[in-house]
């Protein structure tokens, strides 16, 4: 079972993201590949680049750290609505072409500011449609010619692309990772993505989800190849277990003096997928081995709302179990991004690649 090891570039124009270190070029070229050239240094095979209105557009981020990397693999998360689907599977296959079939992709589905790029609000329902449609017809583009696909929210006539993705190995075209909790989200994931991606929840809530998600594929007809899982979560890696800890605490503390301040997406906190983290700490600070909680109550959102903490032995021997209930694929990330590529890519890194080598 091969793994992959992602990282996260978090292509913000407000500094100081989740902790990074507040300065004026935070979001400049040269300081994002500095980012992309450091995981390539230190054994990464890319990142997710994240999006948002309000946030640098993503395929023009991607292009960039492709054009002067050689072997980094954007993530490439968009939203449909933000993106036709023509249009958006022409930009990635052009991309994919020019970077030597580097390009992944992440689906978003939650609530966004539609309006502000001439989209309107539909009720959950309506999005995930929208979603399904929008992954079947990309799929669809990379994959067969003279296409015509008519969809209630979608339709093309005799759609070629142009260049075509090339196939490489067992690689179709770009993969496509999708997230959600939710009945709906459950559903498209199940038939239409190649990975679903989840949040840093317990063992026993990703084995449920997992065990799910099988079945619904299975339920409802799958149609590609089977579904792949991931996590996406913040690992906060120090030399000792004691050491880690003394400085998580440290930080949620820093974070509780600052609690109030919004979220640059109001809707995140909204998800059935975040709101099922937020819960968590209910439960206690700290669950399974040093899955922390309390980053949450604080203002943590998506990936920061919990923290696998310890020494590396301590957050590898945690990624393992969640590789034996079948992850695959972990994008992983804390703060400063750049110190942390290169402590994590070179103590934590080496941990992980032994087990994948041996599996």
């Amino acid at each position: 079972m091969s793994l992959e090891f992602l990282w996260y570039i978090p292509n913000q124009v407000t500094p100081g993201h989740r902790g990074e270190p507040v300065t004026a070029d935070h979001n400049s070229l040269a300081t994002l590949l500095a980012q992309a050239r450091a995981l390539e240094d230190h054994g990464w095979k890319g990142a997710l680049i994240g999006t948002g209105w309000g946030r640098p557009d993503t395929i023009t981020v991607a292009t960039a750290l492709a054009a002067a990397t050689t072997t980094f693999e954007p993530l490439i998360a968009i939203r449909p609505g933000y993106w036709r689907p023509a249009n958006f599977a022409s930009a990635a296959a052009t991309l994919d072409h020019l970077s030597g079939g580097r390009v992944r992709v992440n689906i978003v589905s939650g609530k966004d500011n539609l309006g502000a790029y001439g989209e309107t609000e539909g009720d959950q329902a309506d999005r995930y449609a929208r979603t399904k449609e929008f992954l079947q017809l990309i799929r669809k583009l990379w994959t067969e010619e003279n296409v015509t696909y008519r969809g209630e929210h979608y339709q093309v006539t005799e759609s070629t692309l142009e260049p075509r993705i090339t196939p490489r190995g067992d690689r179709p075209h770009p993969t496509l990772y999708f997230g959600g909790a939710s009945e709906a989200a459950e559903r498209v994931a199940a038939t239409e993505a190649d990975v679903q991606l989840f949040w840093g929840e317990p063992l026993e809530g990703v084995r449920e989800r997992i065990e799910r998600l099988r079945s619904l594929s299975e339920e409802l007809g799958r149609e590609h190849a089977p579904l792949e899982f991931g996590l996406r979560i913040t690992t906060f890696v120090r030399d000792t277990t004691e050491q880690a800890w003394a400085e998580a605490e440290a930080k949620v503390a820093e974070m509780a003096k600052n609690a109030g301040v919004s979220p640059q997406n109001p809707h995140g906190r909204t998800a059935v997928g975040q709101q099922r983290l937020l819960d968590l700490a209910a439960r206690g600070d700290v669950l399974d081995d040093n899955l922390y909680t309390a980053p949450g109550r604080f203002g943590g959102g998506g990936a920061a709302t919990t923290w696998l903490v310890g020494s590396p032995e301590d957050v590898a021997a945690s990624l393992r179990k969640y590789r034996d209930l079948g992850v695959t694929h972990f994008v992983l990330s804390d703060t400063p991004y750049l110190r942390e590529i290169e402590r994590q890519g070179s103590q934590l890194l080496p941990l992980l690649q032994q087990v994948s080598a041996n599996t």
